[in-house]
């Protein structure tokens, strides 16, 4: 810690990230674009599944999610990425790859995907750059 930095203790429920989003909104915005082919869409309750959450949870945060312009939504269920909900949530798919992929290096595991949910929304796009090419250096 040094140049002068100051230290502040981190409070998680006031993060928002690179886009404006809570941790839990890139979360299913990840997912969305996981489950969403290009051009095409995903329903809610398949969200839902994937995610570990009620349908009705989830209809809270796409609602959400629709207003920051990210996502259409229509009456029964149907998920659109917008534009812009596909190039941010293409984003989150590589940044969550990318973390995923170092911490199994380090650990020689198949999966680390509890301590990549942990960290994955506090790096900025930088460090997660550098990563990328970290790995692709020490292939």
């Amino acid at each position: 810690m040094g140049g002068g930095e100051k230290f502040f203790t981190f409070n998680g429920s006031e993060y928002r990230g690179e886009y404006g989003l809570t941790a839990s909104q890139e979360d299913y915005l990840e997912m969305i674009c996981r489950n969403c082919p290009q051009s095409g869409s995903v329903r809610l309750g398949v969200l839902a599944r994937k995610i570990n959450v009620s349908e009705s949870s989830a209809s809270k945060m796409v609602h959400k999610l629709s207003e920051t312009g990210l996502v259409t939504f229509e009456k029964y269920g149907t998920i659109y990425l917008t534009k812009r909900g596909r190039g941010i949530g293409e984003y989150l798919i590589f940044r969550h790859d990318v973390i995923e992929s170092l911490l199994c290096r380090m650990n020689s595991s198949e999966s680390e995907l509890r301590q990549t949910e942990l960290i994955e929304h506090f790096l900025d796009r930088r460090t997660v750059e550098n990563i990328s090419r970290f790995l692709e250096i020490h292939r």
